[in-house]
């Protein structure tokens, strides 16, 4: 592979540029379905979108169809002669699961939906006791950890008002800094019970230091957990190594697994097999060679597999393998590098198109600081009126975080160079032709009728 110049030509190279770039510096954008675009001229969209929902790999239909033949063909004796037999389906997410988030293969398991994790990993790891009741998350949290973590305050008899603590970035600024975060514990630690932040916000598309941010949270004697939703897939982790406690994330965002796809759980092997920490149980819970013997007390293994409750659902878990399979042959090293030269150019690309429009990218411009996503502020209007019209005009799909954040992220398994001219190109003319709050135009809302391959 050739590697692309280093300093880009800019937005009115158009798209001559941008294949060339394509050229030296392909993706992987073939192994997935790519959606149509419904404007523009081109026939696929420019979908930039996959921290939101990622694409259906190719290989993904083949796969559950054929654990679902199974089913068919073996009825209950699938459980132990499928192809992939049902009973241990869930081992075979494991391995590709530590090596994707840098865990041992008992401190990983898929399992479950994010939020439901992270409930049942505070019933483990958020111990309030004495003036070591407070959690600590980012102020532009995922609402679903907000209301996570107020619900757990409220659990314990505690005023969520008063527990919970929700760090803000310095005024003029959109991004926390490391030191806001390990300031903070410095002074405030010894009531810190819980520190549960976003490893990728979600909103400004922000790498916080995980490793440092962890050391500083033990040092102060708090409990470490990461939401890593939007971190999984996007950015080399190490969590065994960084001494993380525990961690969860989903996995229809860049691990393309489907909408609602189950998630991913990490607990770091000193906690395991720790008969002091309370733990929701069920069937799962308990050791798989005494699952069967029905005895009504729970024999927990000391791997994160006690943190199992339910049998698993192999339909919902084939997608997730089926991903997981596809990082492991490609590798986070290789997206990473890829990553950064894609989102680089995107970055590039809107420096020009801010100039002049009510326009501001908010995600830090240090590489290391950021993942592939880069949120851009509208100073007028609607941000999903905005997305709108770039899906409906130029075949753009890019993602709104009302009230007046886009998000564009560059997903390195299957964007391209293409795709990031495109919703650059596609911003300019947009904002820089008409008022983004204008609501009455066609171009805002979806055509009422479309036809796709001479079907209605």
């Amino acid at each position: 592979m050739t590697t692309p110049q280093a300093e880009p030509l800019g937005l009115a190279a158009g798209e001559a540029e941008a294949h060339r770039r394509d050229e030296a510096d392909p993706g992987h954008r073939h192994l997935f379905h790519v959606p149509p675009a419904d404007g523009g001229d081109h026939p696929e969209s420019a979908y930039l979108a996959g921290n939101s929902l990622g694409l259906q790999p190719r290989a993904t239909r083949d796969e559950l169809l054929a654990d679902l033949d199974a089913w068919g063909r073996l009825g209950v004796e699938g459980h132990l002669e499928a192809e992939r037999p049902w009973l241990p389906y869930h081992e075979l997410l494991t391995g590709p699961a530590a090596r994707l988030v840098g865990a041992r293969p008992t401190e990983a398991v898929v399992m479950n939906s994010l939020t439901v994790n992270l409930h049942l990993l505070m019933v483990s790891f958020y111990r309030p006791a004495g003036a070591r009741t407070r959690i600590v998350i980012e102020d532009a949290a995922f609402p679903s950890d907000s209301y996570a973590v107020r619900s757990q305050a409220r659990f314990h008899g505690l005023d969520p008002d008063d527990t919970v603590v929700r760090l803000r970035p310095r005024a003029g600024e959109d991004a926390l800094r490391t030191e806001d975060v390990t300031d903070y514990l410095a002074a405030e630690g010894d009531r810190v019970a819980l520190l549960l932040l976003g490893g990728v916000n979600y909103l400004t598309g922000e790498l916080l230091d995980i490793p440092a941010i962890t050391a500083a949270g033990r040092a102060a004697g708090a409990v470490v957990g990461w939401d890593l939703a939007h971190a999984v897939g996007n950015v080399p982790l190490a969590l065994h190594d960084w001494d993380v406690d525990f961690a969860a994330w989903c996995s229809y965002k860049y691990l393309n697994s489907g909408p609602g796809a189950l998630a991913g759980v990490f607990v770091h092997e000193r906690h395991l097999g720790d008969e002091n920490l309370p733990r929701f149980e069920g069937w799962w819970s308990t050791a798989a060679a005494t699952r069967f013997e029905m005895t009504p007390v729970s024999r927990p293994p000391a791997t994160v597999e006690a943190w199992q409750i339910s049998n698993p659902p192999i339909f919902a878990m084939g997608p997730v393998r089926t991903s997981l399979e596809l990082f492991d042959a490609v590798g986070m090293t290789a997206l990473r590098a890829r990553s950064q030269r894609l989102t680089g150019w995107l970055e590039s690309l809107l420096d020009e198109v801010t100039v002049g429009r009510p326009l501001r990218v908010v995600t830090p411009r240090d590489p290391a600081r950021r993942g592939c996503q880069l949120s851009v502020r509208i100073g007028s209007g609607s941000a999903n009126e905005l997305t709108k019209r770039l899906r409906y005009e130029h075949g753009v799909i890019a993602d709104a975080r009302e009230p007046d954040v886009v998000r564009f992220a560059p997903v390195p398994l299957y964007s391209t160079y293409l795709d990031c001219w495109r919703a650059a190109a596609a911003l300019a003319s947009t904002v820089g032709a008409t008022s983004v709050s204008a609501r009455s135009e066609p171009g805002l809302r979806a055509p009422q009728s479309r036809t796709k391959g001479g079907s209605a």
